[in-house]
C-alpha cells in the first residue's frame, strides 16, 4: 500500500521494525528534534511515531516515508506528507538525522515527496510548517520553490508552537517542473 519512491541517491519506503534503533537515535537527539514536538523523544515515543506514520498511510492513503540511502542502506530519517486532524493543510515535512545534514538529502527527498503529492492528491497547494528559527529548513523550503507565508500556531499535545507556513501552489510547482525539463 505504501509506494516506494527512488531518487538518484535515496529510497523512500515504508518504516520497518528494523528501523527503530536508528530512528530512535535521531529522535532522541535534542539538535535533531529542536524544532519539532514533542522533542526529544524516548525510544517508545519514537516507536509510536513510526507506527503513526504507517497509520497515516492506512487512514489517509498518504503519509511519511523512511528515507534510506542507496549507497549503504542507512536509514537517514523521514520525509513525506503530513495532515493529522486539525492541521492547516497537506504538509510536506522532513526530519533527517544529524549525520545526514548539509548533503542536500532533505531537499532531494522532499522534492520527490512533493512530486508524488501533486501527482496523486487533489490539492491546489502544499505547505511546510517551519519554526521561525529553523533556518536550515527554511533553506530547504526555498530550494523546493516554497515561499514564506503567515505565522500560525500549531497545536501538538495540547501545546501551541509558532510556525511559519511556507507553501507552493500546484501551478507554481508545474511551472518549476517545466523550467527544469
Amino acid at each position: 500500500m505504501i509506494p516506494r519512491l527512488e531518487t538518484g541517491r535515496l529510497i523512500l519506503r515504508e518504516f520497518r521494525q528494523a528501523d527503530l534503533d536508528a530512528f530512535a537515535s535521531f529522535m532522541a537527539d535534542p539538535e535533531v528534534t529542536r524544532y519539532i514536538a514533542p522533542a526529544p523523544m524516548n525510544r517508545a515515543d519514537a516507536w509510536r511515531s513510526m507506527a503513526s506514520a504507517l497509520g497515516h498511510w492506512m487512514l489517509l492513503g498518504y503519509g511519511t516515508w523512511a528515507v534510506e540511502r542507496k549507497s549503504d542502506g542507512a536509514l537517514m530519517g523521514r520525509v513525506g506528507m503530513i495532515n493529522p486532524e486539525g492541521w492547516p493543510s497537506l504538509e510536506i515535512g522532513w526530519t533527517l538525522g544529524k549525520p545526514y545534514w548539509g548533503g542536500g538529502y532533505a531537499t532531494e527527498a522532499a522534492a520527490a515527496a512533493m512530486r508524488y503529492a501533486f501527482l496523486t492528491q487533489p490539492v491546489d497547494r502544499l505547505i511546510s510548517c517551519i519554526d521561525p528559527d529553523n533556518t536550515p529548513s527554511q533553506a530547504v523550503a526555498q530550494r523546493l520553490g516554497e515561499t514564506k507565508g503567515e505565522r500560525i500556531a500549531l497545536t501538538v499535545g495540547g501545546k501551541d508552537y509558532p510556525a511559519d507556513m511556507w507553501s507552493i501552489t500546484r501551478e507554481e510547482w508545474m511551472r518549476r517542473q517545466a523550467s527544469m525539463a
